[in-house]
């Protein structure tokens, strides 16, 4: 049973500890002291693909270690726990973020080239910034699902 915690536990530190270190530590530290927006941006977008798909894996290795825990100890996985059900939507947050909301970005950032040099009322950059808002959005929306769901899970330990 301490393993089943363990994941549950370690699953939910790596994907809202990465949630906190990508927006105020990586992101803010990039744009700060890499010479251009551009390659910070670069290097923002490439950290983000690689953060949400470690919060799917971790979204997964939660629900499943946290499943078969209740399993052992009460008889029944109990899938619409509410823990469960955060956790499922924290994951088709990320999911949509990762297979909608990131490729689009990336594709207007590629076809902009120097994004730099691209004026503010540019059509591209306007939908670039468009979906960097609903990106943004997203990772809010985990992050505040994510302390709900360590909230409920440390709860449920203690």
């Amino acid at each position: 049973m301490s393993f089943l915690r363990l994941l549950m536990m370690l699953s939910l530190i790596v994907w809202l500890g990465g949630l906190i270190f990508f927006a105020f530590v990586l992101a803010p530290t990039v744009f700060s002291v890499l010479p251009t927006r551009h390659l910070a941006g670069s290097v923002v977008g490439s950290a983000l693909t690689k953060f949400e798909w470690m919060g799917l894996v971790s979204g997964i290795v939660f629900l499943l270690s946290s499943m078969l825990y209740s399993h052992l100890t009460r008889g029944r996985a109990h899938p619409f726990a509410l823990r469960h059900l955060l956790v499922c939507l924290m994951l088709a947050l990320t999911a949509i973020s990762h297979f909608a909301v990131t490729p689009r970005m990336a594709a207007l950032r590629s076809s902009m080239g120097e994004i730099d040099k691209v004026p503010a009322d540019d059509p591209a950059r306007l939908a670039f910034d468009r979906w960097h808002v609903w990106s943004t959005r997203l990772e809010q929306g985990v992050f505040l699902l994510a302390l709900l769901v360590v909230y409920l899970t440390a709860a449920e330990f203690g």
